[in-house]
């Protein structure tokens, strides 16, 4: 079964997010706003895509304040986690905004909130899982 690491920080979406990917997806999922915990299980390659919010006003990294971009950047140039799927969730769907986060993050996919089409959401998640 595959796994999606859920990286959020509104509870609401997060429990949305995950019951949406087990109910219809038949997915395993993990959520977590700590960027070391979001690198480790990266690294421990205990997720096989990342759902990465871009707003994140909780998260911490070596003392400074991140969102979503820097994580997947950090993620990214690491060759250790860098093949992992990441896929940025966001409610700033403005013209553009897309194609900026995509270039600046090096993220493989995009999705806007809030998430309509169940089934969409599901299939552009697991279309980003590569098989074993």
């Amino acid at each position: 079964m595959s796994t999606v690491l859920i990286v959020e920080d509104d509870m609401v979406n997060a429990r949305v997010f995950s019951k949406i990917l087990t109910k219809r997806g038949g997915l395993a999922v993990k959520h977590t706003e700590n960027v070391e915990e979001v690198i480790s299980i990266a690294q421990k390659k205990e997720a096989d895509v990342i759902l990465m919010d871009v707003s994140l006003s909780h998260s911490v990294y070596q003392g400074k304040p991140v969102d979503g971009i820097e994580i997947t950047q950090i993620l990214k140039s690491d060759p250790k986690t860098s093949e992992i799927p990441v896929i940025l969730v966001t409610a700033h769907a403005m013209d553009g905004d897309r194609e900026t986060f995509l270039t600046q993050s090096g993220a493989d996919g995009y999705i806007s909130k809030p998430v309509v089409d169940h089934q969409k959401f599901v299939d552009d998640i697991v279309a980003q899982i590569q098989p074993e």
